[in-house]
């Protein structure tokens, strides 16, 4: 089971739509069982898969002890696509009830998705360094970096390297790329965007880029993914692509891992 934790430093990524397209692309045209897990309390992937969050029960229940997993995940019109939503509770669950005194809090969410019969989860995180994206980020393999090019975007990043960094030392985390979105081929500055974000993360910004495309926007009025909605969107075909990358990376780092070691 693949896990990714999908993560920037700050709002406006295009974090949530990334998220949400990723694991609709695996489950739609790779045919994988995909779990998204909403673990931001502004809720905009449970919204955007069109469910209310004031309805659904989120992964808090689940951290304190009062629910199972298995309650709380529901299956979206999109085959072989679940979600667990995120609600306001989430925001402040590290310091509520069973959480506040366990000093091995990080390692709960990581403990719970363990035995879940999924190909890959996703989780989308808050944009900040919180104790939710840690936890996110100690429960996945992998870390999706999401940026766009302009100037607070990719100084963040620098902070979000080192956060990376301190995790990995201590739980086995491999960076999957970073994904840029909003981008436009003909940027006067893109140069030095990629060169900023080449230094912060060397060979890991992703080919596959996201156009700038109004149909994203408009599918999340729907409640659905960009391919339910313009199929034929350059936004639909970008997306698409990026899911094929990201797929090929995480075959590559399961590859490597299996490679046997001579001395």
């Amino acid at each position: 089971m693949n896990k990714i934790a999908v993560s920037s430093f700050k709002g406006g990524t295009a974090k949530t739509s990334t998220s949400l397209h990723i694991g609709a692309a695996l489950a739609k045209f790779h045919k994988q069982k995909v779990l998204l897990i909403d673990f931001d309390a502004q809720a905009n992937l449970t919204t955007g898969l069109g469910f209310d969050p004031d309805a659904q029960d989120s992964m808090a229940p689940v951290l304190q002890g009062t629910k199972k997993i298995e309650e709380v995940i529901v299956a979206t019109e999109i085959p072989n696509l679940f979600l667990i939503p995120a609600d306001t509770w989430l925001e402040r669950v590290e310091v509520t009830g069973i959480l506040a005194g366990d000093r091995y809090s990080h390692e709960k969410l990581k403990e719970i998705l363990r035995p879940l019969p999924f190909d890959t989860i996703i989780i989308d995180t808050p944009p900040s360094l919180c104790w939710l994206t840690e936890s996110a980020l100690i429960a996945a393999q992998h870390s999706l970096v999401c940026a766009t090019p302009e100037f607070y975007s990719v100084k963040g990043l620098q902070r979000l390297s080192l956060f990376l960094e301190n995790i990995g030392q201590r739980h086995p985390l491999q960076v999957l790329g970073v994904a840029l979105s909003f981008w436009n081929p003909r940027g006067k500055s893109n140069d030095t965007f990629l060169e900023v974000i080449e230094s912060t993360f060397p060979q890991k910004v992703l080919n596959s880029k996201i156009r700038r495309d109004v149909s994203v926007s408009e599918s999340s009025v729907f409640g659905k993914p960009v391919f339910e909605t313009a199929p034929k969107s350059r936004a639909a075909q970008d997306y698409l692509e990026l899911a094929e990358e990201i797929l090929a990376r995480m075959n590559e780092c399961k590859a490597a891992l299996q490679e046997p070691a001579y001395v």
